[in-house]
């Protein structure tokens, strides 16, 4: 049995409901986040609630919980999840309320709280990599809030799901953004580079991670605009994302990336990001 976490109560995840007005479901009125959990250790839970925060106050959304409440609201979850590795999902909508685009006057935030087994990238993806599709960027322009109004970015996933890849990277007035459902890196000689954060693309937590390993790491990085025509010329691609990790694009378009293998750099990014979580891990059994 799934135990989810619905308006104070702890359920299971078939006996949880919500009302048919809940703006949620009526407009796609509220915000998310999902949480890495290894070996049943958060992830970066305060970059996650620092994200969650800023989504709220993009869409005008009183927090209804302080930090520390989600924390013990979140854990409880995790610790009853039969997975040790998951994945956090939280949502909270404005609420049930009459159907008018107004916000209501008074209206009691729907907080949802489901854990979801998390699995490592197929070891067959990391070794050679992934395929990708290129598509103009359509969305609105608040791609900074994780909001659950997603249509766009299902319909730009799909289109990459219909040409049996693996995920759909943006380009918006000839510039590279991020993927559907990921952040976007390149190397080019021997730079990694990555977009700058912006209203257009979603402030990834993996993205600042990966940023931090290179620093670290002493690995030749830079963050400015990338242009699509240095996407296509790039010798390397990176997908990053909570459940991607860090993944080789091998091919885009049809054609294939550098030498159409992962490249130096990403080995020594994923051995480095493997090297960070089970880091995480190791804290369970010290403690």
């Amino acid at each position: 049995m799934t135990t989810v976490y619905l308006n104070g109560q702890f359920l299971a995840l078939e006996e949880a409901r919500i009302p048919v007005m809940d703006r949620g479901f009526l407009f796609g009125d509220g915000v998310y986040e999902v949480i890495p959990v290894y070996d049943r250790q958060l992830f970066r839970l305060h970059a996650h609630l620092a994200r969650l925060q800023d989504s709220l106050d993009g869409i005008r959304l009183e927090n209804p919980h302080p930090p520390a409440e989600w924390e013990t609201l979140i854990l409880r979850i995790v610790e009853s999840a039969e997975w040790p590795d998951q994945g956090i999902y939280l949502q909270v909508t404005r609420g049930s309320g009459p159907r008018d685009h107004a916000f209501p006057k008074i209206v009691q935030p729907t907080v949802f709280i489901l854990p979801m087994q998390l699995s490592p990238p197929a070891a067959e993806a990391v070794e050679q990599g992934v395929s990708a599709i290129t598509s103009r960027d359509n969305r609105w322009l608040r791609c900074d809030l994780k909001v659950t109004s997603l249509l766009p970015n299902v319909l730009l996933r799909q289109l990459s799901v219909d040409a049996n890849c693996a995920e759909t990277i943006l380009i918006r007035d000839g510039q590279l953004i991020e993927g559907s459902a990921s952040s976007v890196f390149i190397v080019q000689d021997g730079m990694l580079l990555a977009p700058p954060k912006s209203n257009l693309m979603l402030p990834g937590i993996t993205y600042d991670v990966v940023l931090e390993l290179a620093a670290a790491a002493a690995m030749p990085h830079q963050v400015r605009p990338i242009s699509e025509t240095e996407l296509r010329q790039a010798s390397e691609i990176w997908l990053t994302s909570s459940t991607k990790e860090v993944m080789a694009v091998t091919e885009l378009d049809g054609q294939s990336v550098g030498t159409g293998q992962p490249g130096p750099l990403f080995r020594q990014m994923h051995a480095d990001y493997q090297a960070f979580k089970h880091r995480i891990m190791r804290r369970k059994s010290a403690a």
